[in-house]
């Protein structure tokens, strides 16, 4: 079993710490502050990317959703282009196909058609020639996650996951481990 994308541990408890503004930002999502949530995973983006840890595109994609359900749609697309543009950069290409597709989605859905296709057109060229999606390495019945982390309070997209076990899943900005039922 991995230990995670090396986020820090607690001493002797081995679950991850979970930093009070990830808290935040989803505290602030589940109470409808889209505004604050933006802001918060904005900031939570850059001190990830700063430092080139593993969670930054995630947290620009938050930033993103939190942007478009405030209606902010131009800053929505910005984060989600930044969080994407590091995927591709850092070579996760299976993850780039999945989550860009689904944001693609949720972009046609707020009527962002434009922005969804020119994202469409860019990943074509972002990802490797050749490039087939990867046959499914999960088990054959996938066991139903929570909708959100336990830990941090995150949406958890079961779709979108890093398996760690057939029944466990690792959320992608904390780094918890997520048990299926």
């Amino acid at each position: 079993m991995r230990r995670g994308l090396g986020r820090p541990f607690r001493p002797g408890m081995g679950v991850p710490v979970i930093p009070p503004l990830l808290r935040r930002g989803n505290e602030q999502l589940a109470a409808k502050d889209y505004a604050g949530a933006a802001a918060t995973f904005t900031q939570l983006a850059a001190n990830a990317e700063g430092r080139n840890g593993p969670g930054a595109p995630f947290f620009h994609f938050q930033a993103g959703r939190a942007n478009l359900l405030a209606g902010q749609k131009p800053a929505a697309y910005e984060e989600i282009k930044k969080g994407l543009l590091l995927l591709a950069e850092r070579r996760r290409f299976g993850r780039l196909y999945k989550v860009g597709n689904r944001l693609i989605g949720e972009l046609k859905q707020n009527g962002m058609t434009k922005e969804a296709d020119e994202l469409a057109a860019w990943m074509k060229t972002a990802l490797p020639i050749g490039f087939t999606p990867p046959p499914g390495m999960e088990p054959a019945k996938k066991p139903t996650l929570p909708t959100h982390c336990p830990s941090c309070g995150a949406a958890v997209h079961p779709d979108e996951v890093e398996w760690t076990d057939d029944v466990t899943a690792e959320c992608a900005y904390c780094g918890s481990p997520v048990r299926g039922e």
